[in-house]
């Protein structure tokens, strides 16, 4: 994945590109700037809501947080984006998730 600031780059061509904006969130929660990573995968979904990856990765860094509740109600919304789109691999990792976490 590109560095924060080559995404950041890309984002000023396309500030609607919901890949960047994910890689973005992402970078940022490799990183550990969790709430900042937060702040990314809200801007993406915002764009694109069945970007269900960005509900997964956007669970991960608010179980991070230790927001449990939050992450359990952002996978509810990812599995419904992943029927809405059809895409049973993403379903399959969000409710596994899910379980997880309940």
């Amino acid at each position: 994945m590109p560095s924060i600031e080559a995404l950041q780059r890309l984002l000023l061509a396309d500030p609607d590109d919901a890949f960047v904006l994910y890689g973005l969130a992402h970078e940022h929660a490799k990183a550990g700037n969790h709430t900042e990573a937060l702040a990314w995968y809200d801007r993406c979904l915002a764009i694109d809501p069945n970007y269900c990856y960005a509900y997964y990765h956007k669970a991960r860094t608010l179980e991070a947080l230790s927001r449990i509740p939050d992450a359990i109600a952002t996978l509810k919304l990812g599995t419904q984006a992943a029927n809405r789109t059809n895409d049973g691999h993403a379903l399959s990792e969000l409710q596994a998730f899910l379980t997880e976490l309940t």
